[in-house]
């Protein structure tokens, strides 16, 4: 159970990210917003060799084609399931720290009535987009009725019939929350295409394939999909394990870079508690503490941070109380202080004993790029050199392998570029 807490260019990547997927004995999950020169072009080679890849990539980063598609709908066939989809569209737009407002839960709720409506009955999701351009329309109502869902109806069927001002506010809430969808090559990829395979999430977890989940961060990204994506794995896997003998074997690698950025699972502190019980083990990238606090919460951070059997803190930490923290975790040691006084007998020397930081935090903060901190349950803290990708022995395939998969999705983007042009 990783969290990794490591500045932009301090080897998060090259050091932790790129050897951990190179190692992984199961099925592999990566989160990123990246492609070129990153984790993505580095493994994908080696992880084809082992297991077919998989990959969603709606905002075209490595300007993949769509070669697969996943039914984002699939766990919102009951209302809890529904309700957490809602709360990844949610969790894209609107940060744990800056709260829960009325319109925010009453568009999350109203999300996740359309989820169960469209899911109810093997609906396609492009359907709930219709459904919020047209809040009058009776169908969802009538589809969640038909399901047997009639509390969930008659709360949504509450919500359009009430004040035309609230109900076009918790709407157009909804909307904003889902506007991803908006854009068809977006919606594609979680959209049935029976001529393309589908990726299933529980037959992932007993494989030895391999996830890229690519997408952009900020306003108006597919971070929404992407985080249930990786949730969907991770659950999977969770079940998966409890039908077998409690973990998978081998274990599944999700590593969730930029987790922050394009991978907002709202409760991801609690899963940590039970994950790594399951033959699950998450690797969490961080580039501050604060990060983590601005997206779930300070409790949430702290608990995700206490969960984490495994923390490494890299170079770049800019944040004075946090390497103070770091400084005080890593402790004391006691200095020899010589005093020398002069007296009418002569001179006289004592030595005293002076508590003092091991590592202060300036020093913290003047961690040098390529060195970590680890701090591992029951182990005093150590540093660490990180050993990156590309001073290992399987450099030599490893580097050609990544310039050609860069080189092409450079060509990939100029044709894609090209043909937009004509």
């Amino acid at each position: 159970m990783i969290v990794a807490i490591m500045a932009p260019r301090s080897g998060k990547t090259s050091g932790l990210a790129i050897p951990a997927i190179l190692a992984a004995p199961g099925p592999v999950l990566l989160t990123s917003n990246k492609a070129a020169n990153d984790a993505f072009t580095a493994t994908l080679d080696a992880r084809s060799e082992v297991g077919t890849v998989w990959t969603l990539d709606p905002q075209q980063i490595a300007h993949h084609p769509r070669e697969t598609w996943w039914d984002i709908l699939a766990d919102a066939r009951d209302l809890a399931g529904a309700k957490r989809l809602a709360g990844h569209f949610v969790a894209a737009s609107v940060d744990e720290s800056s709260g829960s407002d009325f319109w925010s839960t009453a568009a999350s709720n109203t999300l996740g009535a359309l989820f169960l409506a469209a899911a109810s009955h093997r609906r396609p999701i492009t359907d709930v987009l219709a459904w919020l351009a047209s809040p009058a329309d009776r169908t969802p109502v009538d589809l969640l009725t038909d399901a047997g869902h009639h509390a969930v109806a008659a709360q949504l069927q509450g919500t359009v019939s009430g004040a035309t001002e609230t109900r076009d506010g918790i709407y157009e809430t909804a909307r904003q929350y889902a506007s991803c969808l908006l854009d068809p090559e977006v919606a594609a990829w979680v959209t049935p295409e029976k001529t393309l395979p589908q990726f299933d999430p529980y037959a992932f977890a007993t494989s030895r394939d391999t996830l890229y989940l690519l997408s952009k961060d900020g306003g108006g990204s597919a971070s929404a999909i992407i985080a249930a994506a990786a949730d969907a794995v991770m659950r999977a896997a969770v079940t998966v394990a409890e039908r077998a003998s409690g973990r998978l074997d081998p274990p599944a690698l999700c590593v969730l870079d930029e987790a922050a950025n394009v991978c907002k699972i709202s409760d991801l502190p609690d899963l940590y508690s039970h994950l790594g019980s399951r033959g699950v083990i998450p690797i969490t990238i961080l580039q501050s503490y604060r990060q983590g606090q601005r997206v779930w919460g300070e409790t949430g951070m702290d608990a995700l941070w206490s969960a984490a059997t495994i923390k490494i803190v890299g170079s770049g930490i800019d944040d004075a109380d946090f390497a103070d923290r770091l400084s005080r975790m890593v402790g004391d040691h006691d200095m020899p202080t010589t005093s020398v006084s002069t007296s009418e007998s002569g001179k006289s020397t004592s030595v005293s004993m002076r508590a003092e930081r091991i590592l202060p935090p300036d020093a913290v903060r003047a961690l040098p790029k390529g060195t970590a901190l680890l701090l591992a349950t029951g182990l005093r803290i150590a540093m660490l050199d990180l050993k990156p990708w590309y001073e290992q022995p399987s450099a030599k395939v490893i580097g050609p392998a990544s310039a050609a998969a860069t080189k092409a999705i450079t060509e990939r983007a100029v044709a894609r570029a090209e043909g937009r042009a004509e």
